[in-house]
């Protein structure tokens, strides 16, 4: 699910796109700048505000209106109202101008290309701040096809304001512009890298530029570059909230999602109180699976946001809980407020899911054929365009076995003291693998299959590479009658012990080579043999093994 929410160019990029900066306008644009910067966007529109208190100019209901549209998710609307209270106090301001055409591209109007290419045209490309915005709007909306026309623009402003010193955003925008080409080319990863190494000797924080650095790195998969840079830009800025952000992908991309979770942690620490930072960071919680913090995040600001993506976000949530009907609603909330466009094939497919999961309840014959077929077409649109967002026949298999394993089928099992304390321990510190190791084997004692699964799951979360974890889970499944996901979880677990692991778990091998072969002996008789041999071969005075190896090669 890494990619569930899709995630925009500036979030990948680990930090917004910069505003224009000119020390002319003061120290108190420098601290909005600053602001929104580190995401700190209730900050930052606070002081936008207080300089229209002071001055209500075109320029400053831009900063304002721009605000809106660098957040995560884009607010039109609030950015609309101050670009046009901009220009209803100078009805030439041309930023302001860029700003509306900016919302139509944001909104998937190419024509809004034309409008920007226009102003700059009647501008005569004399002003560099014009320029910047153009090519701001162009960075952020504009995709892979505009980038060459960001980056010229980008470019002759820093030509322009080189007399007065170029501020380090025009440098920021202008790497930014060479990573929208989506190319491997190592020319263009240079300029890139070159236009934010300008950005260095000027930068006010240095952590937004290394940060910058660092995901690119990761873009080109040079990890331990980005590693180095990422670390660079803590040790410069320790409060500087991307640069965590930044480091939790990374951790991410190494399965190491303890860490991910201290470093969304760390994020959620440093950026600030906004409602539309807070729905963010449970959007990040949950690409990192940990569904717990990212209900809570949700939760505390689901009615103080407008953004119809709160209404996705809960239903994958509502999914993950196996609460079907539930999921449909929001999914249905979400298709029928947001932008065509910013439904994806992986929201198709995640209503067949749904749809999936309805119809093994549905008693009606005819609404049972029904929700099957749809979510056969549905699935099938998200599987014709090789989205990963989720493993779609895999969930399929989990529901067909009776759906997501929640809390409150856990609640429903044996229980003992010694669980009540252990589950007390695990909530006080979620991310204690020792106290969910203990709970995992106290439910498999207790024979509460599902708290097992439960819990077994989340230490495969937080320890993706700590093999023991797979095998306990297909145990537990098995346990619970879930034959396909045990099947699923012990391949996992041969699949993940290490090279030098194996002979320490050989016994174990053994065990789950001859559980494979026994789940698919009648489904699959040529892969029942090969596992069935694995197995004697491992562990050549294991009975059940052996006696299911002659069995199959009468």
């Amino acid at each position: 699910m890494k990619d569930i929410m899709n995630l925009t160019k500036k979030i990948a990029f680990g930090v917004s796109v910069g505003f224009f900066t000119n020390f002319a306008f003061g120290q108190t644009l420098q601290e909005g700048i600053n602001s929104a910067d580190s995401h700190k966007y209730a900050q930052a529109r606070q002081v936008f505000t207080d300089m229209i208190a002071k001055s209500a100019t075109a320029d400053n209901y831009f900063y304002l209106g721009n605000s809106y549209l660098t957040q995560f998710e884009p607010n039109f609307d609030k950015a609309q109202e101050n670009f046009n209270k901009g220009l209803a106090a100078d009805k030439k301001s041309a930023i302001n101008k860029i700003g509306l055409a900016s919302i139509k591209l944001g909104k998937g109007d190419k024509s809004a290309i034309a409008e920007i290419k226009q102003i700059v045209k009647d501008s005569r490309e004399r002003d560099p701040e014009i320029l910047y915005r153009a090519a701001e709007a162009i960075t952020l909306f504009g995709g892979a096809a505009n980038a060459d026309l960001a980056i010229d623009y980008l470019n002759k402003a820093v030509d322009k304001s080189a007399k007065n010193g170029t501020p380090a955003h025009y440098y920021y925008t202008l790497g930014d512009a060479y990573r929208l080409k989506l190319t491997n080319s190592p020319q263009v990863a240079g300029s890139a890298m070159t236009a934010y190494e300008k950005a260095l000797p000027t930068a006010k924080n240095k952590a937004s530029v290394f940060t910058r650095i660092g995901t690119l790195w990761m873009q080109a998969q040079q990890w331990q570059s980005a590693k180095e840079n990422i670390d660079k830009a803590i040790a410069a800025d320790p409060t500087y909230a991307p640069a965590y952000k930044a480091k939790a992908a990374y951790d991410i991309r190494y399965q190491q999602n303890a860490l991910a979770t201290q470093d969304l942690i760390n994020y959620a620490k440093y950026a600030d109180e906004d409602p539309d930072t807070q729905l963010e960071i449970s959007k990040l919680f949950f690409t990192n699976e940990d569904y717990g913090n990212s209900k809570m995040y949700l939760d505390k600001v689901f009615d103080k946001v407008e953004d119809p993506i709160k209404y996705k976000l809960r239903a994958y949530l509502q999914y993950a809980d196996g609460d079907y009907a539930a999921a449909k609603a929001s999914m249905d909330m979400f298709v029928s407020k947001a932008e065509k466009s910013r439904v994806l094939t992986a929201d198709t497919g995640l209503q067949g899911l749904i749809a999936a999961g309805l119809a093994e309840k549905e008693t009606d014959a005819a609404k049972k054929a029904a929700l099957q077929t749809e979510a056969q077409q549905k699935i099938a649109v998200a599987k014709a365009a090789k989205d990963l967002t989720m493993k779609w026949d895999q969930e399929l298999i989990k529901i067909k076995g009776g759906g997501a394993v929640n809390q409150a089928s856990v609640d429903a099992g044996p229980t003992n003291p010694q669980i009540e304390a252990l589950k007390k321990q695990v909530a006080a510190k979620p991310q204690d693998t020792d106290a969910l190791f203990k709970l995992a084997n106290a439910y498999q004692e207790a024979k509460n299959w599902n708290g097992a699964v439960h819990t077994w799951q989340k230490m495969n979360g937080l320890l993706p590479d700590w093999a023991p974890a797979y095998y306990s889970l297909g145990y537990s499944y098995q346990q619970a009658g879930q034959n396909e996901l045990a099947k699923l979880a012990y391949e996992k677990f041969i699949s993940t012990v290490k090279p030098a692991d194996m002979e320490a778990n050989k016994e174990t091998l053994s065990y789950a080579y001859f559980a494979v072969a026994y789940l698919v002996k009648d489904s699959d008789a040529a892969k029942a043999k090969e596992y069935a041999a694995k197995s004697v071969q491992l562990n050549p005075n294991y009975t059940d093994a052996v006696n299911l190896n002659n069995q199959l090669n009468k």
